[in-house]
C-alpha cells in the first residue's frame, strides 16, 4: 500500500445515501468537495453503494447500463411509473421500493392487509418480454406483507375462494384461498434465474417471520398479526404443494413481506445486497492501491454491522488492506465499542446540538467540512 505521507493520496468514497437527505451519489460528491479542499491533489474513487432498499438501482446503474420506466400496478393497486435497469449482460434490476415502496403515499394510504406485490410481477413479465432472463431483485423498503403472492399473479397464477370464485392476491383475500392453479405461470420462468438482493434471514411465518418482525412497520397492528401470519401459512401451504417444493422456512424467505418467499418458489438464490452491488460498481478494483476509504450512511448503530452497505465495504477495504472510516449522520453511541473494532474511526458531521431538519437541510455542507478535516487530520494539507 502506498505511504499516505508521500505522493497523492488515493481515497476511495462508497457510502450508501442518508435517507430523506442525500443520495449515495450526493453523499460521495459532498465527501469527496471536503477531501479536495484538504487536499486538492487526492486521487478520489466514488463508488456510490446500496444495500439492496431504495436507491439499489441507481447504485447497480451508476457503472452503465439502461434505465427503464415501466407503468405498473403499485401497492395500492392504481398504476405508476417505476423505474428498472437493464445492466450491460443483459441482466435486470428490479427495486422492490421503486415498485411497493414504503415511501409511497398512495401505497401506505390503503391498509396493509389490502396492499399487493401484483407490480412486481408485471414488471417481471414486462422485462420477459424484452427477453431478459436474469433478475437481480432488490428487497428492501417494501410496504408489502403478502408472502409474494402478488408477485406470482403478475407472473400467471391465478388464486380462488372455496366457492371457486378468483381472488386478489392480498393478505386479507389469501385468509380465503382454497385453491392455487399454477397451470398458467409464465413458462419462461423456467429459463429464468433470480438473485434476492436481502440480508434478511428470517423464514415466511411464525414469531420470527416476516409479519411479526417487519408488519408492525408497514401499518399491521398487534391484533392483526396472528390473522395475517395464518392467512400466508395457508397460501404457502398451497403454493408449496402444488410447485412441490418447500422453502417457507429458508433464510430469506420472510424479506419484503414474504416477497423473498415467492422468489425462493421460482428457485432464487440470495446474496447480501450490498455484496451484490460492491461486485457490480468494482469496488474491490477501486481500492487497489488505496490509502483509505470513507463510507456511511444516515445512521449508525449495531444493525450496521449485520450486512449493511458501510460495514460490507469496510470488509471489502479490509480485505485490500486499507484503513476505513465511517462518517455517518449520526452514529450511536452506545455502538461505537463494536462498531469501533471494525473501522478506524467513527464520525458525524454535526457540529454540535443542530436540529434535524437542519441536518438534513445542511447535510452536504456539513458532510464537506467534516470531511476536509478527517482529510488535514489523516494526511496533512497541501
Amino acid at each position: 500500500m502506498p505511504n499516505p505521507s508521500s505522493d497523492a493520496p488515493v481515497v476511495v468514497i462508497a457510502p450508501d445515501s442518508f435517507k430523506g437527505s442525500l443520495s449515495a451519489d450526493g453523499v460521495a460528491a459532498a465527501i469527496a468537495e471536503g477531501i479536495r479542499r484538504a487536499r486538492p491533489d487526492a486521487q478520489i474513487r466514488t463508488c456510490p453503494m446500496a444495500d439492496g432498499g431504495e436507491g439499489t438501482l441507481d447504485a447497480m446503474l451508476s457503472v452503465g447500463g439502461e434505465r427503464r420506466v415501466m407503468t405498473v400496478r403499485g401497492a395500492a393497486g392504481p398504476t405508476r411509473e417505476a423505474a428498472l435497469g437493464v445492466l450491460h449482460d443483459g441482466s435486470a434490476i428490479v427495486e422492490t421500493a421503486e415498485i411497493v415502496g414504503i415511501t409511497d403515499p398512495v401505497g401506505m394510504g390503503v391498509p396493509v392487509a389490502e396492499r399487493s406485490t401484483l407490480g412486481m410481477g408485471e414488471a417481471i413479465r414486462a422485462l420477459l418480454d424484452e427477453g431478459v432472463r436474469r433478475f437481480y431483485v432488490a428487497l428492501g423498503g417494501s410496504s408489502t406483507n403478502d408472502a409474494g403472492a402478488g408477485l406470482l399473479v403478475g407472473l400467471g397464477m391465478r388464486l380462488f375462494d372455496a366457492d371457486g370464485q378468483a381472488i386478489a392476491p392480498t393478505p386479507e383475500a389469501l385468509a380465503r384461498v382454497a385453491r392455487v392453479d399454477v397451470s398458467g405461470l409464465d413458462a419462461r420462468l423456467a429459463q429464468a434465474s433470480f438473485v434476492g438482493m436481502s440480508d434478511v434471514d428470517n423464514p415466511l411465518t411464525g414469531e420470527h417471520g416476516a409479519t411479526a418482525v417487519f408488519g408492525p412497520q408497514k401499518g399491521v397492528t398487534p391484533e392483526q398479526v396472528a390473522p395475517i401470519d395464518a392467512a400466508l401459512a395457508r397460501f404457502a401451504d398451497l403454493i408449496e404443494a402444488a410447485l412441490e417444493r418447500r422453502v417457507r422456512d429458508e433464510a430469506g424467505s420472510g424479506a419484503a413481506g414474504g416477497l423473498g418467499f415467492a422468489l425462493r418458489m421460482l428457485g432464487a438464490s440470495f446474496e447480501p445486497g450490498a455484496e451484490v452491488v460492491a461486485r457490480q460498481i468494482g469496488l474491490d478494483e477501486a481500492l487497489a492501491e488505496a490509502n483509505w476509504l470513507i463510507t456511511g450512511e444516515g445512521r449508525s448503530d449495531v444493525q450496521t454491522l449485520h450486512g449493511k452497505a458501510p460495514f460490507i465495504a469496510c470488509r471489502h477495504a479490509q480485505a485490500a488492506g486499507v484503513p476505513a472510516t465511517l462518517l455517518s449522520g449520526a452514529v450511536d453511541p452506545a455502538a461505537l465499542p463494536r462498531l469501533s473494532e471494525h473501522f478506524s474511526g467513527c464520525f458525524s458531521p454535526a457540529p454540535g446540538p443542530i436540529t434535524l431538519d437542519t441536518a438534513i437541510r445542511d447535510a452536504a455542507k456539513l458532510l464537506a467540512n467534516e470531511a476536509e478535516q478527517l482529510t488535514r487530520l489523516r494526511f496533512g494539507s497541501r
